[in-house]
């Protein structure tokens, strides 16, 4: 089976335990994340071979990051080494009315300081099915940017899919660049696009008529959201699928989770009622995994693909960290209906 590659930045993520504030905690937890590196985990749990591209300095908090993408049959010999420092995100996990808080500590990161030409993106998509990147790597920096522009034409020229999860982060954007001016060259080489209702309105300025998430509580209509896709698909006739994620938030330890597909039509999948969440962070990003293995696994049925992926997500919310440690057989048991989590003996 061809591999699946995914391009953009890992971070140490060093998280408060139980709840705290930041002002309370004398320590905190160490793991590892990022979009598309989560990307690459969950597809790896699911038995899809993956590399992961990256730029990591040579020190010893780079090469505990690597040993863990390695731990999770995660391909890295593609990682480009040089520069200074691996980026860092602080988090403290919100609990009902209080929101989760994320600081970042990311600039001059060994990405950040990436140009095109590092990469040999000939040799990495030589056995490559499907190329993924997110809308934070051209948020990084301007090399960031270019680079990722390299790689999906040179990915578009071999034939590979490209995907993107449009991820608008405004916090990032913070290098004279918007991303209103960088995104559109990038995502008009997709064939897959997968954001939620603020990405499209954000990035692209489109939005279904008389909508507020705001205004919701917790119960998002898919149907609103056909006419988002196929203006999306109008703008970006390469794009053969448009899929939008569906989050209703009642507080922060209880949401709905569900998403809708575009392609000949519209397909809304089964919707979650998550009452106890254990960790959201990486959640968009377990869908966008769960909906890459979707897509090559049923390839002809676009509602089971987004089921998987929904289920997937689902799961997500209930591991701790960044990364989806489920398997196949764990998602589809969600998906037949059992939500029971009786013990399996």
């Amino acid at each position: 089976m061809k591999k699946v590659v995914s391009f953009g930045e890992i971070m140490l993520r060093l998280a408060t335990p139980n709840y705290n504030r930041f002002i309370q905690s004398n320590s905190l937890n160490a793991t590892f994340g990022g979009g598309e590196a989560n990307i690459a985990v969950s597809l790896a749990n699911y038995g899809i071979p993956t590399e992961f591209v990256t730029r990591l300095p040579e020190n010893d908090i780079a090469n505990w990051c690597i040993s863990e993408l390695r731990k999770y049959n995660v391909g890295t010999q593609h990682i480009v080494r040089g520069g200074d420092r691996v980026g860092i995100y602080f988090l403290e996990t919100g609990a009902v009315s209080r929101a989760s808080k994320v600081v970042y500590d990311r600039a001059h990161s060994s990405i950040a300081e990436i140009k095109p030409g590092m990469v040999d993106w000939r040799e990495v998509f030589k056995e490559a099915q499907w190329f993924h990147w997110t809308g934070i790597t051209p948020a990084i920096s301007q090399g960031a940017a270019d680079a990722c522009l390299e790689a999906i034409k040179v990915a578009n020229e071999m034939g590979v899919t490209v995907s993107t999860d449009l991820n608008f982060r405004k916090n990032l954007w913070k290098y004279g660049k918007t991303a209103q001016e960088v995104m559109p060259a990038l995502v008009e080489g997709c064939d897959v696009i997968l954001g939620n209702e603020e990405d499209f309105e954000k990035v692209f300025g489109i939005k279904p008529e008389g909508f507020d998430v705001s205004q919701t509580g917790g119960h998002v209509d898919a149907a609103e959201f056909e006419s988002v896709c196929q203006q999306a698909m109008k703008k970006f006739p390469r794009a053969k699928k448009v899929i939008i994620t569906l989050r209703g938030s009642i507080n922060a330890n209880h949401n709905t989770w569900g998403g809708c597909l575009y392609s000949d039509k519209l397909y809304q999948s089964k919707r979650y009622d998550i009452t106890h969440i254990v960790d959201r962070v990486g959640g968009g990003d377990s869908f966008m995994g769960g909906l890459i293995y979707g897509l090559l696994t049923y390839p002809s049925d676009d509602q089971k693909a987004l089921e998987f992926a929904t289920a997937a997500s689902c799961l997500k919310h209930t591991v701790y960290g960044d990364f989806n440690l489920v398997n196949v057989k764990e998602v589809e048991t969600l998906m037949l209906g059992d939500s029971s989590g009786r013990v399996s003996r």
